[in-house]
């Protein structure tokens, strides 16, 4: 389709995500007078995910996947000042070279740092958000990215890593995933860690495509590399001895069952 016959409808951020999985009506007035006197240090940009080709609005649904992770790290930082809105993409689809939900996120770090002025943003997204992401992350304020189960269609052009030089980089994928490639994940992250050490990769053994079986686990390891990146609190130990390990090591790294429930060492 034609750039000129497209829509004519922006990109856009959702409302701050709440804390607490009550809804905004719900919060209590002391909450809302906290949120409104509370200073924003740091941003984190949802990113939903997709389909290949369309020019359909976003998708309600994808765009809900997103809200139980973002309200986790919220309440994970919210005494450091941690905000997160879930990013509204103009169409459902990535649209080949047009690359729609990348030019909207980068877009929406733009906004992010008009909004809250000049903080560090991460970008974390989940299949073809995870992609944006990734394209994304070249943003001057963007200061780290989180791709679970990156959809990376493949073919001769490579995806770019340029951009994630100078950012930390946590890419997460499901072994048992047959709608987004683990592979090329693992060959995107090996790319990448040539020109860039802080990138690492988990593997999540016998989950698929919605890391739903390892949810807690997933969400805990998503808020240690968020918040040790945007707010520099030492990472948990696994997260480091990725950081560090050279390929394929860091980049195979299995996410062990439990993590997050012991303590920092």
């Amino acid at each position: 389709m034609a750039s000129q016959a497209l829509p004519a409808r922006g990109a856009r951020l959702g409302r701050a995500v709440a804390p607490g999985l009550m809804s905004a009506t719900l919060h209590t007035s002391r909450q809302r007078e906290h949120d409104a006197r509370a200073t924003v240090r740091a941003v984190v940009l949802a990113l939903p995910g997709g389909d290949a080709l369309s020019t359909r609005r976003r998708s309600p649904m994808a765009a809900a996947v997103m809200w139980p992770l973002a309200r986790h790290l919220v309440r994970e930082g919210l005494a450091d000042g941690v905000a997160a809105h879930v990013v509204h993409y103009r169409f459902r689809g990535w649209n080949g070279g047009h690359a729609h939900p990348a030019e909207d996120a980068d877009w929406a770090v733009s906004e992010a740092v008009r909004r809250y002025g000049d903080v560090p943003v991460c970008l974390v997204g989940m299949d073809m958000g995870a992609r944006a992401a990734l394209h994304a992350a070249g943003h001057p304020a963007v200061n780290s990215v989180v791709a679970l189960a990156p959809w990376l269609p493949g073919g001769p052009e490579p995806e770019p890593v340029r951009q994630l030089a100078g950012r930390r980089v946590l890419l997460v994928h499901g072994t048992d995933d047959d709608s987004t490639d683990p592979d090329l994940s693992y060959r995107l992250a090996e790319r990448a860690k040539k020109a860039n050490r802080d990138v690492c990769r988990f593997e999540v053994h016998s989950d698929g495509h919605g890391l739903h079986q390892h949810r807690a686990e997933v969400f805990a390891l998503t808020a240690d590399f968020v918040l040790g990146s945007l707010l520099d609190r030492p990472f948990a130990r696994p997260v480091a001895d990725a950081l560090a390990a050279p390929p394929p090591l860091g980049l195979k790294m299995p996410l062990a069952a439990g993590f997050g429930r012991s303590l920092r060492h």
